[in-house]
C-alpha cells in the first residue's frame, strides 16, 4: 500500500452506448459487433484471445523469473469481453498450489478506487457533496487544519488533502489479521495528521484521506463500510470472492506472501479492520467484472452501479503537475506515465507486504487489465511496458525546442526541496554552466533543459514541472523519473535555506551544511540566534537529529524502529552523555548501511575502538566526513575518533549522509 502516481483536460471519455448492452448479447453476436466496432474506428490493441494468451504466457514466464515472483494472475478485458483470465506459477510454492482465476490476493491500494466509487455512489444519491467541508460527513470527527481552507472529499479523492503526515494512520501487520477494531474506535483513539498545505494545492499520495473517505461513506449511508461494500458494490457486480475483511474462507484461498528473496511472510491485517485505503481481498475472476463495469461507464449486466457522470470524474484527470503532466483522477493515479506511449491511461497500484497489484484502464481503447502477484517487486512496471509496446506502440514524437535560461532567471528555481510524502527524498536545484542542475542521492546529478519556464526535461527524457506562486516564486516541483519512483508519489516542496546564525560566518566551511539542516528542521539554533557550532551534542540529541535526517518517520512505528536500531548500535548508550565522533559514525552507518566505496582505499591513521572502525572507514570511503577531516591522495586520514563531536561537524556528516548529495562525495 506504500506507494506511489497524472489534468490533461477535463475531457469526458464516453464509450459507445452499444458497448453497454454488449455483455448481454450472445457470444457470436458480441464478437461480431466487437470486430466491426474495432474495424470502423481503427482501434489498436488486444483482439484475439489466443494471441493475447500466447503473448502473456511468454511475458510472465520471463518476468516472473527476472523478479523472482512465485505466482501471479492476469486479466485482460477488451470491449466487454474477457480475453485472458488465468494464473501463472504457484500461490504457495511449498505446497505446489497453482495460481488460478479464483486465487485470492490482497489488492492493497487498488482498494482506494473502490472507496472512491462508493463516495461517488453517495454523491449520486444526493447524500454527499464532494466540495463541502468533509467534517460534515465524519460524525463529529475534527481534522486539524492550519490553512483556513476547508478540506473536501474532492481534495481527498484526488490526493491533494495537504496533510503533513499522510500515512501516520496506516497500521498494518500480522497481529491485526484476526482482530476487529471499528473505524469509530480507531478514530477516537488515534490522532489525525494536520492539514498544513492548502487543500487542492499539490499532490501528495495519501492513505489517511481514503481512510476518512470510507468513514464518510459509512456515516452518510448509515451502513458500516464493509457491509456497504458487500451490498452496494460486490453483490451487484457478482464479486462473490471479494471482501474488505480477511474472512476465513478467503484466507484459505489466499496466495502466500513472499519477500524479494523468496522468503515467506505472514499476511498483514489492518487497523482499523476495515481499511478503505487498502484492505480489500479479491480474485482475477472478480476483478474482471470490476474492469468491465469501468469500461461500460458504471454499468454491469444491465444495472447502473454508479452514474456515468461519476465515472467521468474517475476516468478523467483532475490534478496536473503541468498541463501536459496529469497526475490523478478521482481515485486513480498516473503511476507509469512515461510508459503509456501517449495513450490516455488511468492506473492504480497496490502493495501490502508480500503482494503487489496493478489495475490499468485505457478507456479510449476499450481496454483494461489487472494483475496481482506474491512478492514486493515492481514486476508490474515491466508487464505494463511490454503490454503497451506490443499493443499500443508509440508514434514518433518531435523533439521539443529547448529554451535558454539565464543565471538571473534561474535564481527562482535554485534551492533545496523535500518530498511531501517521502521525507527522505531531498533534491538540490542549482545553476551551473548555463543550465539548471538537479541532484539527489538516488538519481545523481543531471542537467535540465527548459521546454518552457515551468517545464524542464532531464538528460534521460524525464520531465520536471515547477509550480509558481502568483508573486513568481517557485514553491514546488513534480518529478517523475524511473531512477527514483518514490519521488513521483508527491510534489516536492522548496525549503527555506535563508536562515543565518550570528555565530556562523559566511566564510565558514560548515555554513551550507548548517543551513541545509536548519531548512529541513533537523538541527537549528541552540539558543536564540546562535547555532553554537563548536558546542557538543548529547547522544540523545544526535539520535533526535538522525531520526529526522533519515526521513523514515511517516508510517506508524518507523521512528520507534529507528530509535531502537540506534540505541542498539552503541555498546555504552547514555542519552545524556556527550557523543564522540566514532559513536556518531556508527549511528550514521547503522541507518545508512553503506558499502565501502571500492575505488577508494582509505586508511584510518588514529586509534578507534574495534566496534567503530568499519563504520568510520566506510563513511570516509564515501566522502562522508566533516571539512576538517582531510583525506590524503593515498587515502590516509585522521578522524579524531575519540574526540567529542562538535555541532558543526554533526551538521556536515548528517547532511552528506542523508541530504541530496550523490554518493560517494568527492574528497
Amino acid at each position: 500500500m506504500k506507494k506511489a502516481v497524472q489534468k490533461m483536460s477535463l475531457t469526458v471519455f464516453l464509450l459507445s452506448t452499444t458497448l453497454i448492452a454488449a455483455c448481454t448479447q450472445p457470444l457470436s453476436a458480441m464478437e461480431s459487433n466487437q470486430t466491426a466496432s474495432i474495424a470502423a474506428n481503427n482501434i489498436k490493441g488486444p483482439l484475439d484471445a489466443k494471441e493475447v494468451e500466447a503473448f502473456a504466457d511468454q511475458l510472465f514466464a520471463e518476468k516472473m523469473e527476472k523478479f523472482n515472483v512465485n505466482g501471479s494472475n492476469f486479466v485482460v478485458i477488451r470491449d466487454g469481453k474477457v480475453l485472458v483470465n488465468k494464473g501463472y506459477g504457484f500461490a504457495d510454492k511449498e505446497k505446489k498450489i497453482p495460481v488460478d482465476k479464483d486465487t485470492v490476493f490482497q489488492i492493497g491500494s487498488i482498494t482506494k478506487t473502490f472507496t472512491a466509487m462508493a463516495v461517488m455512489q453517495q454523491v449520486d444519491a444526493g447524500k454527499i457533496d464532494l466540495h463541502r467541508n468533509v467534517e460534515a460527513y465524519l460524525g463529529g470527527v475534527k481534522i486539524p487544519n492550519k490553512t483556513g481552507k476547508p478540506l473536501t472529499l474532492y481534495d481527498m479523492l484526488t490526493y491533494t488533502s495537504g496533510f503533513d503526515m499522510p500515512d501516520i494512520t496506516t497500521f498494518t501487520g500480522p497481529q491485526y489479521i484476526e482482530q476487529y477494531i471499528s473505524m469509530d474506535e480507531f478514530l477516537a483513539k488515534n490522532n489525525l495528521p494536520t492539514v498544513t498545505r492548502p487543500p487542492g494545492e499539490v499532490y501528495t499520495y495519501d492513505n489517511t484521506g481514503f481512510l476518512l473517505a470510507g468513514y464518510a461513506v459509512e456515516k452518510a449511508s448509515g451502513v458500516p463500510y464493509n457491509k456497504y461494500m458487500d451490498e452496494k458494490v460486490f453483490k451487484p457486480l457478482g464479486m462473490t470472492s471479494s471482501s474488505v475483511r480477511s474472512n476465513p474462507e478467503l484466507l484459505k484461498r489466499m496466495a502466500a506472501h513472499y519477500g524479494p528473496n523468496g522468503e515467506p511472510h505472514p499476511a498483514d491485517g489492518f487497523l482499523p479492520t476495515d481499511g478503505p485505503q487498502g484492505s480489500i481481498l479479491s480474485t482475477g475472476e472478480d476483478m474482471a467484472k470490476y474492469l468491465i463495469m469501468h469500461l461500460q461507464n458504471g454499468k454491469f449486466d444491465g444495472k447502473e452501479i454508479v452514474s456515468q457522470k461519476s465515472m467521468d470524474l474517475m476516468h478523467s484527470y483532475q490534478i496536473f503537475a503541468e498541463k501536459d503532466i496529469p497526475v490523478t483522477t478521482v481515485g486513480f493515479e498516473n503511476l507509469y506515465r512515461e510508459l503509456a506511449n501517449g495513450q490516455h491511461v488511468v492506473f492504480k497500484g497496490g502493495n501490502i507486504t508480500g503482494h503487489a497489484s496493478l489495475i490499468v484502464l485505457i478507456p479510449e481503447q476499450k481496454t483494461a487489465f489487472y494483475m496481482s502477484y506474491n512478492n514486493d517487486s515492481d514486476m508490474r512496471s515491466d508487464i505494463f511496458k511490454e503490454f503497451m509496446d506490443h499493443y499500443f506502440p508509440e508514434k514518433e514524437k518531435a523533439e521539443p525546442v529547448y529554451l535558454p535560461l539565464s543565471e538571473k532567471d534561474a535564481q527562482k528555481y535554485i534551492g533545496l526541496y523535500e518530498n511531501t510524502r517521502g521525507f527522505w527524498n531531498r533534491t538540490s536545484i542549482a545553476y551551473e554552466n548555463g543550465s539548471l542542475m538537479v541532484e539527489d542521492a538516488t538519481i545523481g546529478k543531471q542537467k535540465l533543459r527548459m521546454i518552457h519556464p515551468l517545464l524542464f526535461v532531464d538528460e534521460e527524457g524525464s520531465k520536471i514541472a515547477f509550480k509558481e506562486e502568483k508573486n513568481g516564486n517557485i514553491t514546488y516541483f513534480y518529478y517523475s523519473t524511473p531512477k527514483n519512483v518514490s519521488l513521483a508519489v508527491a510534489h516536492s516542496q522548496k525549503m527555506d535555506r535563508k536562515e543565518t546564525y550570528s555565530d556562523v560566518s559566511n566564510s565558514s566551511s560548515y555554513k551550507t551544511y548548517i543551513n541545509n539542516l536548519s531548512a529541513l528542521s533537523i538541527m537549528g539554533a541552540k539558543t536564540g540566534s546562535q547555532f553554537d557550532p563548536t558546542g557538543t551534542m548529547t547522544q540523545g540529541e544526535f539520535i533526535d537529529a538522525l531520526v529526522k535526517a533519515n526521513g523514515w518517520y511517516g508510517f506508524p512505528g518507523d521512528e520507534t524502529n529507528n530509535r531502537k536500531q540506534l540505541a542498539a548500535s552503541l555498546p555504552d548508550l547514555n542519552l545524556s552523555a556527550p557523543i564522540s565522533r566514532q559513536a556518531a559514525a556508527v549511528m550514521i552507518q547503522t541507518l545508512k548501511q553503506l558499502e565501502p566505496e571500492t575505488t577508494s582505499k582509505v586508511k584510518l591513521q588514529d586509534k578507534a575502538d574495534a566496534w567503530a572502525k568499519a563504520a568510520i572507514t566506510t563513511l570516509a570511503s564515501q566522502g562522508i566526513v566533516d571539512p576538517d577531516t582531510k583525506i590524503s591522495a593515498d587515502g590516509s586520514f585522521t578522524f579524531r575518533a575519540k574526540d567529542l563531536l562538535k555541532r558543526q561537524e554533526a551538521s556536515a556528516m548528517i547532511d552528506l549522509a542523508f541530504g541530496y548529495h550523490s554518493l560517494p562525495v568527492k574528497w
